[in-house]
């Protein structure tokens, strides 16, 4: 069979070869047109990592929980926070960027509207849900206060600056960053229209200024310092992800992998893992170069935190077998399901870790029922993934019959 075929293909060879000497008319064979390039097709590693960015905040959420002292936080000066507003960035673009030439300014404009609009619908959802499973809870046993912040603790009088997020309590104040992010993205986009560079030139020197002054910040009636993830430093970070995601676009494949890169992300992260671990809390050695006087601010958005996630970033996307591993490994493949759905895991998980800290805070937080939470919290997000996965692929499957 393989003779046959190699046959076969040296026989359209010398076809070609034989034309192409008559339509030259002389013994010089004409080069053959290069081949298009053919697209690499959906890149899993960001729905992987989103992913993974999902289940340690699930994880990280909850203080008792024994779980989080094995999340990246505690091997670097990032955390999951950080990677979720990357990629959210970068995500952005593939959703967004590329869609205003092909299906016009009105139609991409309302398609941001629309998922500003869900955004702000599983907002609401957790503030419900915090609010009715806190005071029921108070019903049948004692509850701190902290679960809600003290101001939202009594009455209902707060509620309209939880909703035009004037007030945002802990752990809810994740997605009303990502709207206004999101809200911004038309923005970015004519800047990069003008020069590809100039959306992230002017959003850096804006990180950098409120670097120096931590104080610009959106208000926060719960905190006078602010929003707790300021926009004017953390637009910086999705400005990062659209930048990539349209340059690697514009290249066709991958980041550019030059060694010099490659080796000064790994270096960075060592010290990183070094300088951020845990060490006495584990009943070690404090091996931290440092000591205390690093303390990467995440409110503003430090230089170290910066540096972190872009180095982990940087080392994935130039990484083509990092690519294989998304799109073919199992594991890799359940983790990209989970980040194909990052509202629905955002916010279940997000419920989730509310429950988990009420029963910890009531019942104890011993052995058994550490691997009871984690098990049964982690096995409904991944549930939840493939019911939606399988869901959307239905509805794809509907939608093409119908054609």
């Amino acid at each position: 069979m393989t003779h046959m075929v190699n046959t076969v293909a040296d026989g359209r060879v010398d076809k070609m070869t034989s034309q192409a000497e008559k339509t030259s008319g002389s013994g010089v064979v004409s080069a053959p047109p290069p081949k298009p390039v053919v697209g690499r097709g959906r890149d899993h590693r960001i729905d992987a990592m989103r992913g993974v960015a999902l289940l340690m905040m699930f994880i990280d959420h909850i203080p008792q929980n024994l779980l989080n002292r094995f999340t990246m936080r505690n091997v670097g000066f990032a955390d999951a926070a950080e990677v979720f507003v990357l990629l959210a960035g970068y995500a952005s673009w593939l959703a967004y960027g590329r869609g205003f030439r092909k299906y016009g300014v009105p139609t991409i404009l309302k398609r941001i509207f629309r998922r500003c609009v869900q955004l702000y619908i599983g907002q609401t959802i957790m503030v419900a849900a915090y609010v009715f499973t806190v005071r029921a809870w108070r019903h049948f046993t004692p509850v701190s206060v902290d679960y809600l912040e003290p101001e939202l603790a009594h009455g209902m009088g707060w509620v309209w600056r939880v909703m035009m997020f004037d007030a945002l309590p802990s752990n809810l104040n994740i997605l009303p960053l990502y709207i206004v992010l999101l809200g911004g993205f038309p923005l970015f986009y004519v800047l990069m229209r003008v020069h590809r560079s100039l959306a992230l030139v002017l959003s850096g020197a804006v990180w950098l200024f409120v670097n120096f002054d931590p104080e610009i910040n959106f208000p926060n009636w719960l905190d006078p310092d602010g929003w707790y993830f300021n926009p004017f430093a953390w637009q910086f970070l999705f400005a990062l992800g659209l930048t990539a995601s349209a340059e690697t676009e514009r290249r066709g494949g991958d980041l550019p992998q030059k060694q010099l890169l490659v080796i000064a992300s790994i270096l960075y992260l060592v010290f990183s893992a070094i300088q951020a671990f845990p060490w006495t809390l584990w009943g070690l050695p404090d091996f931290r170069p440092f000591g205390d006087s690093i303390a990467p601010a995440k409110t503003w958005l430090s230089p170290f935190r910066l540096l972190d996630v872009v180095a982990i970033f940087y080392l994935v996307q130039s990484s083509d077998k990092a690519r294989q591993w998304a799109a073919e490994s199992k594991l890799g493949q359940i983790l990209a399901r989970v980040g194909r759905h990052s509202l629905e895991i955002f916010v279940v998980g997000t419920v989730l870790d509310l429950y988990a800290r009420l029963i910890f805070s009531t019942f104890g937080d011993g052995w058994g029922l550490q691997v009871a939470v984690n098990i049964v919290g982690l096995a409904v997000l991944f549930w939840l993934a493939a019911w939606l996965d399988a869901r959307r692929t239905r509805q794809r499957a509907a939608l093409a019959a119908s054609k």
